[in-house]
């Protein structure tokens, strides 16, 4: 997912400071409302847990270059589920920014767009969550096909802001649009995968629930 350096830049990367500014905002909202429902050691504990597993999405998992961007299985919806959406989202900003400044310091240029990137699809599934999924259904409780909604709209909107930031950046040539649809092509695998994935975390935080070990994570996995 990491756009190109020099995709977007000079005066245009205005535009990504407003963006990321805007979600870090956002997030600090989400926070808010998430240490009223769950303890200070909860919400610090799954940050770390998401700060983790972006960095292992970033890092360990196959990640590959694809036109204007790379391919990575970053599990956003997985984060979502378990872990609640301010904790993934500070996650992902933290896993991002650690990854950049010591594994990938060419791609810092580019943070604020590739944070962006990130968030505002996030976001996305938290609003979506909240208007498909039954007040009575617990997410340890969900169907493929229900996480599989998730992943199209996280996964989809990934692949919009990468095309938006392409052409906001470099316009609609020919060769930057072939390298767009390169790119939203390659993900079709990410969205085939990561409802497989959310589907075997749920599981994992089931058996969890039944041991007694779950009660530090997102708490609406176990209660609707």
């Amino acid at each position: 997912m990491h756009i190109e350096p020099g995709i977007v830049a000079g005066p245009k990367m205005g535009l990504a400071y407003g963006t990321a500014a805007a979600a870090a905002a956002y997030t600090v909202k989400l926070a808010a409302d998430d240490l009223r429902t769950h303890s200070p050691a909860s919400f610090l504990l799954r940050t770390a847990i998401a700060v983790i597993g972006v960095f292992v999405s970033f890092e360990v998992l196959p990640h590959f270059a694809v036109g204007i961007s790379e391919v990575h299985f970053i599990l956003g919806t997985t984060l979502f589920l378990i872990l609640g959406a301010a904790p993934s989202a500070i996650g992902l900003a933290l896993g991002l920014l650690i990854q950049g400044m010591f594994f990938a310091p060419t791609d810092m240029p580019m943070y604020f767009v590739n944070v962006s990137t990130l968030l505002w699809p996030l976001f996305a599934i938290d609003a979506l969550a909240k208007r498909v999924i039954p007040a009575a259904t617990a997410y340890v409780d969900l169907t493929y096909l229900d996480v599989l909604k998730m992943s199209l709209v996280y996964q989809g909107g990934v692949v919009a802001w990468v095309a938006f930031w392409a052409l906001y950046g470099q316009g609609m040539g020919a060769d930057n649009l072939a390298s767009i649809a390169s790119f939203a092509a390659a993900y079709v695998v990410v969205v085939l995968v990561e409802p497989i994935a959310d589907l075997a975390a749920l599981a994992i935080a089931k058996s969890l629930r039944a041991g007694g070990q779950g009660s530090l994570l997102n708490r609406r996995l176990y209660q609707a």
